[in-house]
């Protein structure tokens, strides 16, 4: 079968991997070419089979992708990050809801603390995760501190 991948640990993938489609059941991998994205799964062994995949998603938990994927310091799993509280200084601007990648870049998706939306201010707003606005990211005491987050709240 044909991987389509989406992912930025494509070293997961790999013999004897295993992951979980939509509707909760187990897979495993019996092999994989990362040169063509091909792979065969355990006990899928013909096109039929194969094709009753077709546009199925892969999923694995927590604790497998802190096993499987290995990060460079300063990095951090997007789950890791999410409900994490946005500073700027001692303001909290709001909390991570999600983290999108537009284009090159990864944003963080902050739901604004209540009272900037009381002054009229948008519920969400973007933050690009790059050095020019996050200063540290603490994924232990969930905790993001930026700077210019209060500019682009206003300017949302």
């Amino acid at each position: 079968m044909k991987l389509n991948l989406s992912t930025d640990f494509p070293e997961q993938f790999s013999a004897n991997a295993s992951f979980i489609l939509e509707n909760g059941k187990e897979i495993t991998l019996s092999s994989y070419n990362p040169d063509r994205e091909l792979v065969h799964l355990k006990g899928i062994d013909s096109p039929e089979a194969a094709k009753a995949l077709t546009n199925t998603k892969l999923f694995t938990t927590f604790e497998a992708t802190r096993e499987r994927c290995n990060l460079r310091e300063g990095e951090f799993f997007w789950f890791d990050l999410l409900g994490s509280t946005v500073m700027e200084g001692e303001i909290v601007l709001g909390s991570v809801q999600e983290i999108e990648r537009i284009g090159p870049l990864d944003y963080l998706l902050v739901t604004t603390d209540a009272s900037f939306v009381s002054k009229g201010l948008p519920a969400t707003f973007l933050i690009p995760y790059i050095d020019h606005f996050v200063l540290n990211a603490d994924a232990t005491a969930k905790i993001i501190t930026v700077e210019g987050g209060l500019d682009l709240l206003e300017a949302s």
